[in-house]
């Protein structure tokens, strides 16, 4: 028989630290949430180590890696602007025929 693993939100979590550090004993909060004490006093770490980035769970990006993606999506912008510059100053550089007028029939430069 496979054990399925349990997920827990972010605001039960932090319930259940709060509850903690309130003063009601760890043993009852876990027993309320149906938690081990182990698990409860492992958010609590993690809620004094890392404050508000604490348990970022799915999707939810922690500071630096919020930075990093910003960083990686302007690099990706910057990079693509200099890209159109550089086929536009390769397509204006091009010598043109200045003087040069052109017609159905003749074709003359001076």
């Amino acid at each position: 028989m496979t054990k399925t693993r349990r997920t827990f939100p972010e605001a039960l979590k932090r319930e259940a630290v709060e509850q903690v550090l309130a003063g009601t004993p760890l043993r009852h909060v876990a027993q309320a949430f149906d938690i081990t004490e182990s698990l409860l006093g492992k958010w609590k770490r993690q809620l004094q180590d890392a404050g508000p980035d604490a348990f970022p769970g799915r999707g939810k990006q922690t500071g630096e890696a919020a930075e990093l993606k910003r960083l990686r999506d302007e690099l990706a912008r910057v990079t693509m602007e200099r890209d159109v510059l550089k086929k536009a100053l390769a397509i204006f550089s091009q010598p043109t025929n200045a003087g040069c007028t052109t017609s159905a029939s003749t074709s003359a430069c001076s």
